[in-house]
């Protein structure tokens, strides 16, 4: 568990979230983040300059990534919570370091990165949410970020292509 909790009292909150930046901070990202009251980062940032192009658009909550170092990176935790309204957010960069199975009345979503693949997804009651990779394209991956939307405890994510026409990638929802 995480000794990183931050904290905003929002009832209602539109979250950004994005991940694998790896150094690259599209304007794309830039555009579609905007209108955030935070912004996650889920790791794989690549220099402090994209966290510090972040901050002018809302406050960033990040955490460090396998790819993530030098003395900048030491001050970011590998994990955190960010507690959203009355909501626990759970952030961390790769899925598969996350201690044991999150039950629905500890954390209403994990916000992971690293594989560069979006998803949105609901399992016993939480929401997983993976933006994706909003970084130098991999493979034939799209280029993405999530968006989070909380009402109360009610939550919503959606996947959103940077790509040429922008939208949503493949229409996916989810939300709880």
């Amino acid at each position: 568990m995480p000794r990183h909790v931050s904290d905003t009292q929002q009832a209602e909150c539109r979250v950004g979230i994005i991940s694998d930046t790896h150094g690259l901070l599209r304007p794309e990202a830039i555009v579609a983040l905007q209108g955030s009251d935070l912004i996650i980062h889920a790791g794989d940032i690549g220099n402090e300059a994209v966290l510090v192009s972040l901050t002018g658009i809302a406050p960033v909550f990040a955490v460090r990534g396998n790819n993530d170092h030098g003395n900048w990176a030491e001050k970011i935790p590998g994990a955190r919570l960010v507690k959203a309204g009355e909501n626990l957010l759970y952030v961390l960069h790769d899925l598969k370091e996350l201690d044991g199975a999150p039950a629905g009345d500890k954390w209403a979503a994990v916000i992971a990165g690293h594989s560069h693949r979006p998803l949105v997804q609901e399992r016993q009651g939480v929401l997983f949410i993976n933006p994706g990779s909003a970084g130098p394209r991999r493979f034939r991956l799209p280029v993405t970020i999530a968006r989070l939307n909380i009402r109360g405890r009610h939550l919503e994510a959606t996947i959103v292509d940077l790509g040429p026409g922008g939208g949503d990638a493949s229409g996916k929802k989810a939300g709880g």
